[in-house]
């Protein structure tokens, strides 16, 4: 389950339908039923919907990085973002992580406008902007083996990323499953290959709102609170081939996503 912060608490989100409610409801049918009452609702305000995207950007960046390891916080992300402000005792090597990872999202929001899909350019160009902090290598395959301490799975060999990556994007513009199903497949396998010397996981995680928008479905911030969670479903799809964890965790972040516009939209129509 996807738990919020308010007060400084952990909470299950309010927003969410009673957990209890939702045990014997298929989570991807209801995200698609959420999605039908949101077009029959009257549109936002461009005011608003900037608002909004600029909060949520805000989040996005703090927990991705997070995520990473960023000392940041919150405020401190905000303080970055909107300020170009370099804080006193915080390596240069975050400020940049965090600008990277905003100029990453927008650049996306422009590909999207485009209406391009995920390619092998598009994702090298996506984690040139991500790895601000190390340009060396942002937007560049690696050319070196690596492997991860402790992990269950253990990254391809280099001369494999391309191919794999290519298979990869073949196996998922042609699957039939549902589209949160095939995201989540697409992440786990994504940072399995590991095609990069820094940077993966943010990347990763920014192709799957890539991929969540370019659907018509709305961008998710995982939270640095649930980086257990998060890393548990690469432990239950490597261990037991399952993919349960992470497609329940991007479906339940979308429908958190969801019942927040709901909500939006139906105060703003009054």
């Amino acid at each position: 389950m996807v738990i919020i912060i308010k007060d400084n608490n952990y909470l299950i989100p309010i927003d969410l339908d009673n957990p209890l409610d939702l045990i014997n409801v298929d989570l991807l049918d209801l995200i698609d039923q959420k999605i039908q009452i949101i077009k029959s609702l009257k549109p936002l305000s461009d005011e608003l919907k900037q608002k909004i995207f600029n909060e949520f950007l805000e989040e996005y960046v703090y927990n991705t990085n997070a995520i990473e390891n960023s000392p940041l916080t919150l405020e401190q992300t905000k303080l970055v973002l909107n300020n170009d402000e370099i804080l006193d005792n915080i390596d240069y090597e975050f400020y940049l992580d965090a600008i990277g990872n905003k100029q990453a999202f927008l650049y996306m929001n422009e590909l999207l406008n485009d209406n391009l899909e995920i390619d092998l350019k598009t994702i090298k160009h996506l984690h040139y902007f991500v790895l601000q902090s190390n340009k060396m290598n942002a937007g560049i395959f690696r050319k070196l083996p690596v492997s991860i301490l402790n992990a269950s799975h253990q990254p391809v060999q280099p001369y494999l990323i391309e191919p794999k990556l290519e298979q990869l994007l073949e196996q998922y513009f042609n699957s039939s499953d549902h589209i949160i199903k095939k995201i989540a497949k697409f992440h786990l396998e994504f940072e399995s290959i590991h095609p990069f010397i820094d940077g993966n996981g943010r990347t990763g995680r920014l192709l799957i709102n890539y991929q969540l928008i370019k659907n018509g479905y709305y961008p998710i911030d995982i939270k640095f609170v649930n980086r257990d969670l998060y890393y548990q479903a690469f432990d239950d799809y490597h261990k037991k081939n399952d993919l349960t964890t992470m497609t329940n965790l991007i479906a339940n972040y979308e429908l958190l996503r969801l019942n927040f516009y709901i909500r939006i939209l139906k105060e703003n129509s009054l």
